[in-house]
């Protein structure tokens, strides 16, 4: 479903199609939805279906009736993960209406693993103290959600606009009123960028991980939601808090594919060069992804191996890695397989209350493009399909109530009010000086692609998984030189891409320089240790007296 050059405007205009977006969507416009008479668009950059969503080979965690586990114990470990700087209000939102949202994506035709009893087949992953995980098709939960979502949508949504690129927000009168997007083709046409106009937008575009060079997120990955945020003041938090996945395949395929928590859930052991195991392969990721940069440095060699010989029935469990697998010649009953982390997850984002709303009424956030505090410093695995789902539904409830402003709770509570929420304060960043213009003489001409990559490179060596204050100011280098490279460079979707990568860059590098500890996802190579000064939520953009952001 397209429409034409001048879309819109809608009551209710969703960025992004992944299972945060579409999960509001489907609620906000199906006929079972709070108010099915709004208008609804949704507008996504490639297909419907081709988000960061149907790549998810983690399932969803949920307390869903194993006895002996409990939402109390799920709070407790996705505290435990986040390193102190989760908002527990929205973790208890989390868990309690986790199980709930599960059974909906079932009844809306969802299929996952079951046991031979016809129970729920529950997994256990890192840093989870009960199995509570579930599955579809072994390692394929994301394609199975996705599937159900993308149908769903087309089915209820007013126009469903492929294919276009949203450049920046509208922002008049102190509210977001639409964006600035570019139709299909990228802008060739003589028209150039179009506004589509709305009375809500809700940002779903997901996270960044084509930030780097090595990576699990598809292509489309490139920060565009949180870094028009950035550039229209919007507070947006805990950046520098990326996630690296420890074992994605090592291998040129890009994006890496992963080889699944849940294969360590099931028994599969981590090896070093010399067969050695050398960390609980159950930890929180961020721990295993720390053990495993140091044993690769220790040893000298760019992977390690992930060990499931052991496991059982490997091609009936997980046929989705088992087929991936044998396409380049690998046997997981026989072969240990090559890995090393690769960025998966920016677990901050654009600061939100309980239900979805940021700073700049009219403007809503949901999914890995947000920070609601659920995940603090480091996500536990398996929350994030959860999260989209949770807090899309709430979203989904609280438009149609005719809320247009934010409420002082959830991660956005401190930076309303300025007051310290559980311990945890917020320190608001300096905003990046006016980038320096390009020197003709030095950039004749701009090769987006090459400059995307030289960025890429430059910020895996300078911002992955160890940081020093020398390999961030290295990366930071090579991102100012490439801003003043793109200059004014004209709209295109991949010049876009770039100038959001290189904003978000920016930012998380800013974040990272200043955070002088080792937290969650976050390790400074010269402060080792956590410091309780730093449980702090540290914010690019702000809000001012009058309540509403401001640029800075």
């Amino acid at each position: 479903m397209t429409t034409g050059a001048r879309p819109g405007p809608f009551d209710v205009l969703v960025l992004g199609s992944g299972v945060a977006g579409l999960s509001a969507a489907v609620r906000l416009a199906g006929p079972g939805g709070p108010s099915p008479s709004l208008s609804l668009g949704v507008l996504t950059k490639g297909a419907l279906s081709q988000s960061a969503t149907r790549w998810a080979q983690g399932g969803v965690a949920a307390v869903l009736g194993a006895d002996e586990d409990s939402t109390d114990l799920h709070l407790a470990d996705t505290l435990a993960a986040g390193a102190g700087l989760c908002d527990e209000e929205a973790v208890r939102v989390l868990v309690d209406e986790g199980p709930g949202r599960v059974h909906e994506l079932i009844a809306l035709g969802v299929e996952f693993d079951r046991e031979a009893t016809g129970l729920l087949a529950l997994a256990r992953e890192g840093g989870h103290s009960r199995p509570r995980v579930v599955h579809a098709g072994g390692a394929a939960t994301g394609a199975e959600v996705e599937r159900a979502l993308v149908a769903a949508t087309y089915r209820s949504a007013s126009a469903v606009l492929e294919g276009w690129f949203a450049l920046d927000l509208l922002v008049e009168g102190g509210r977001c009123t639409g964006v600035l997007a570019l139709p299909p083709g990228g802008g060739g046409g003589s028209e150039g960028p179009v506004e589509v106009r709305a009375d809500h937008v809700v940002l779903a575009t997901g996270g960044a991980g084509q930030l780097f060079s090595v990576t699990t997120n598809p292509a489309e990955s490139t920060g565009d939601g949180v870094a028009m945020a950035l550039r229209a003041g919007v507070p947006t938090a805990d950046v520098e808090f990326v996630q690296f996945h420890p074992t994605a395949l090592h291998h040129p395929a890009m994006p890496r594919p992963l080889l699944s928590e849940a294969l360590r859930g099931h028994g599969a052991l981590l090896r070093d060069r010399d067969g050695e195991r050398f960390v609980d392969e159950l930890a929180p990721r961020d721990v295993v992804s720390r053990a495993m940069a140091a044993r690769m440095a220790e040893q000298g060699v760019d992977h390690l191996w992930l060990d499931a010989t052991g496991l059982e029935r490997f091609p009936v469990r997980f046929p989705t890695i088992a087929a991936s697998l044998s396409s380049i010649g690998l046997d997981p009953q026989r072969d240990w397989l090559p890995i090393a982390p690769a960025a998966h997850h920016l677990s901050g984002g654009v600061v939100t209350d309980l239900w979805g709303a940021t700073a700049l009424p009219g403007l809503w956030a949901v999914g890995e493009v947000a920070c609601t505090g659920v995940h603090g410093a480091n996500r536990l695995a398996s929350n994030s399909l959860l999260e989209g789902m949770v807090f899309g539904a709430r979203l989904a409830e609280r438009i149609p109530s005719g809320a247009r402003s934010p409420e002082p709770s959830g991660a956005l509570r401190a930076v309303l009010g300025g007051e310290p929420i559980d311990g945890i304060e917020c320190t608001e960043l300096a905003q990046p000086a006016t980038p320096r213009p390009p020197d003709p003489d030095r950039w004749p001409g701009v090769d987006v692609t090459k400059l995307r990559d030289t960025v890429q490179r430059a910020m895996t060596r300078g911002a992955g998984v160890v940081r020093s204050a020398d390999s961030l100011a290295g990366a930071r280098a090579v991102v100012e030189d490439a801003t003043a490279a793109l200059g004014d460079a004209a709209a295109s979707v991949g010049a876009g891409e770039l100038a959001n990568l290189l904003r978000l860059a920016d930012a998380l590098l800013t974040s990272a320089l200043a955070r002088t500890e080792t937290r969650g996802a976050h390790a400074r190579r010269e402060y080792p240790e956590t410091d309780p000064a730093w449980r702090r939520r540290l914010v690019h953009g702000h809000v001012g007296p009058d309540g509403e952001p401001r640029r800075g």
